[in-house]
């Protein structure tokens, strides 16, 4: 892991084919600006906002002794007001190699959907790139219920159709925010097995046995158009004795591999856990979990950390503490590339953005890829290079050493679907 990707080669060669085709792409799309009228309804209408392909395009990076770089698939999440965190996180989490997923259930209105997708397509970056995609037909999500998990399943199938190419997919909220770039985490992960599938579990449920695994709820968002909270039936239920139960934290780094076996499902153990997990309470904390520890092809593939900072009262409450200034010294120090839970625009943020990001307001978090200045306040991202260019901070040394510690060989086996 302490190899560096570095971001520039003083061959030159390669400028003059990019300015080549460069120019027969920009006549290309000249002509098609000439010859095309408008856009019929079925282009406009679907309600999605798709992603599409790039304008220009680079070849990976061939670095001699270097890993192939990865790709994450990012879904972000929200619900009614949560649009500007929304849009701030796409922000402090955009490259041009991944891929976003920007999710605004149905609680949220039409107009604070429509603006977050404008932004979208008003940006010049994402528009270039095109891996920004806004659902315009959004799923109903009931805190705690099933709805949730039907709603992830949701984005992982768009990304398994549109965008073929990533090898991790993570599930954000409004109120997550990332410790360090997208960089750092480009450049720690190209040197990690692409089959860990990162998620915290455990088999010792303790109270949640009665609390989560015992009660039958009924999510009212699975036939209701407005949202409500779940309810309860009278009767409980035993645990399963087909399967083991598997509980953690809702927020995962998956792979690729491990979702297709979860969408596509050649063994039922997908589809038959879904079922199980539509009466259960916070299903989103066991699904993934219980899904993976049961099958032999992955549970061995589980590293037991959920990637973020996250702080508990004690003892935990169903929500974790708002992080604060006063947490920023132990995110750091975590390791951990994501944190969580915020309140809005807190003065935290902007102590992230200052220190970790190096990102102004409003701004992309600059990474090798961006090649522009940033005086007079200009977004250094506006100007871009070869977007497999990698410039990793200091943070991914916090990185490397959280992964080297939960990949070590005295402990890694032993906290695998324990």
């Amino acid at each position: 892991m302490k190899k560096t990707h570095f971001p520039y080669s003083p061959d030159r060669s390669w400028l003059l084919p990019v300015l080549i085709i460069s120019i027969i792409s920009i006549t290309f799309l000249l002509a098609l600006t000439f010859t095309h009228g408008k856009p019929s309804s079925s282009d406009t209408d679907d309600g999605d906002f798709s992603f599409h392909q790039p304008k220009f395009s680079f070849s990976e990076r061939d670095y001699r002794r270097l890993p192939k770089l990865p790709r994450f698939a990012y879904l972000i999440s929200g619900t009614k007001g949560d649009g500007p965190s929304i849009r701030r996180l796409l922000q402090a989490v955009y490259h041009p190699r991944n891929y976003y997923v920007l999710h605004l259930d149905l609680e949220a209105s039409d107009s604070e959907r429509l603006e977050l997708a404008k932004y979208v397509k008003s940006e010049g970056v994402i528009r270039e790139f095109g891996n920004v995609m806004v659902i315009g037909k959004p799923d109903l999500v009931t805190y705690k219920g099933p709805t949730m998990i039907a709603s992830t399943l949701h984005a992982v199938a768009i990304l398994l159709k549109e965008a073929k190419d990533w090898d991790w997919f993570l599930n954000l909220s409004a109120s997550d925010y990332p410790l360090m770039s997208q960089d750092d985490m480009v450049h720690i992960f190209s040197y990690l097995p692409r089959d860990l599938n990162f998620l915290e579990h455990t088999s010792s449920i303790g109270w949640k046995e009665h609390q989560r695994g015992r009660p039958i709820i009924i999510d009212p968002g699975l036939y209701h158009t407005k949202k409500s909270g779940v309810f309860w039936a009278k009767e409980k239920r035993s645990l399963p004795a087909s399967f083991k139960l598997f509980m953690g934290s809702e927020w995962v780094l998956l792979t690729k591999s491990f979702l297709e076996f979860c969408v596509w499902g050649w063994d039922n153990l997908p589809r038959t856990l879904l079922m199980y997990y539509t009466n259960f309470l916070s299903s989103p904390e066991g699904y993934f979990h219980t899904v993976i520890c049961n099958h032999k092809d992955y549970q061995n593939t589980t590293v037991n950390h959920d990637l973020h900072y996250i702080k508990w009262d004690n003892p935990p409450k169903q929500q974790p503490l708002t992080l604060t200034l006063e947490h920023f010294n132990d995110m750091v120090q975590s390791g951990a590339p994501f944190a969580r839970r915020f309140a809005k625009d807190d003065p935290v943020l902007n102590k992230i953005d200052k220190e970790l990001l190096r990102r102004s307001h409003g701004q992309f978090t600059p990474g090798g890829w961006c090649i522009g200045g940033s005086f007079s306040g200009k977004d250094p991202c506006v100007v871009y290079g070869n977007p497999n260019a990698v410039k990793p901070t200091v943070n991914s040394k916090r990185l490397e050493k959280l992964l080297v510690k939960l990949l070590d060989s005295e402990s890694f086996r032993s906290n695998q679907c324990k």
